[in-house]
């Protein structure tokens, strides 16, 4: 059964097929809400074709959201199905991440799904980082970038919009590619895909943000004008910007972070790696993946990373068009991979 937009179907493909690895003896989980129900439901479509006996479930049908915890009967649902693969395909809301991270556990740790997190997840990027995208491409460039990355003390990162800040990492905390390609159980990934990213150990400097994660990107876009966030010892100390409007979303954006523990703390450090993207969108889950960088503020994602702290935000802010030094090396310039990088 197709929708009969062959870039959109041909995006649900990817995901289901390429990026998932779905095929007949699979128990396939779809969890959606009511605002992305047609991605969900053909996600859940695709997954039948492949062969796959599918449970499609949606969020509303468990309680009033936002979810602050997994709602028991919701738990009771997972566990029943007992998923060999599972999507999750819905729009963020405020606060939602304290019951996201939890989800994931369960999912990843305890049932060892293999699981496709698309959140936020809209048609366009659909089509675009989806059904445009090359992953063989992807996961060969970000291998490649793991290896430039992973016995790095020092990152510099500048762009034109003012970004300059230098990020230190330790050999104790891991780089976590994410290539696209989850095949094995308790393999998951944000889809669409393409970054590699670390807890770092120390961020200092400047971050010209240009989206924001959670449920800002959906609020607010592309901004209009750069959010700088300013770091010192990890930490927000004070965000800019050049126009009113943009300084109150700082304003927001700051008091968020403030109101959890260790929500202002520089928890992740990523690298972009989907070179078939070449313009934001607004939405975090795909622009977080164009080659660039992004500095996620609160939860570092112990369990992949081994920081050795937690926090219930986590908020991606995105800039484009860097120039990225790696221990003296340059990796990236104005968002371009350095050419041994890539493909022919």
């Amino acid at each position: 059964m197709t929708s009969g937009d062959v870039a959109f179907d041909r995006g649900i493909t990817t995901a289901v097929r390429t990026c998932m690895g779905v095929r007949t003896g699979d128990r396939a989980l779809v969890l959606t809400d009511g605002a992305t129900a047609r991605i969900g439901e053909a996600l859940a479509r695709a997954a039948a074709v492949a062969g796959a006996a599918v449970t499609l479930l949606r969020l509303e049908d468990f309680g009033a959201r936002p979810f602050t915890s997994i709602p028991p009967d919701l738990a009771a649902a997972l566990r029943a199905t007992a998923p060999t693969v599972s999507f999750y395909a819905a729009q963020p809301q405020p606060g939602e991440i304290a019951f996201r991270i939890p989800l994931m556990e369960l999912l990843v740790r305890e049932l060892r799904v293999r699981h496709g997190h698309l959140i936020g997840i809209d048609e366009r990027l659909v089509r675009e980082g989806l059904g445009s995208a090359d992953y063989a491409v992807i996961a060969r460039l970000t291998e490649r970038v793991a290896g430039w990355v992973r016995p790095a003390r020092t990152i510099r990162v500048t762009s034109p919009l003012g970004t300059d800040l230098i990020a230190r990492f330790s050999p104790d905390l891991r780089w976590q590619p994410c290539p696209g390609l989850y095949h094995a159980p308790g393999q998951w990934g944000n889809l669409p895909e393409g970054e590699i990213y670390t807890s770092p150990e120390r961020v200092d400097g400047v971050l010209a943000g240009e989206v924001i994660g959670d449920f800002f990107s959906a609020k607010y876009g592309v901004l209009a004008a750069p959010l700088r966030l300013h770091f010192a010892e990890s930490r927000v100390t004070h965000i800019e910007a050049d126009t009113a409007e943009v300084r109150a979303i700082g304003t927001e954006l700051l008091a968020y972070l403030r109101a959890a523990e260790n929500g202002d703390r520089a928890g992740e450090f990523a690298i972009g790696t989907n070179i078939g993207l070449t313009a934001l969108t607004g939405n975090l889950l795909q622009d977080e993946k164009i080659p660039g960088v992004h500095i996620a503020c609160g939860n570092p994602y112990p369990h992949e990373t081994g920081a050795g702290w937690q926090s219930t935000v986590h908020v991606d802010v995105v800039s484009t068009r860097t120039t990225i030094t790696v221990d003296g090396r340059e990796l990236m310039r104005d968002g371009r991979f350095a050419p041994d990088l890539l493909d022919g």
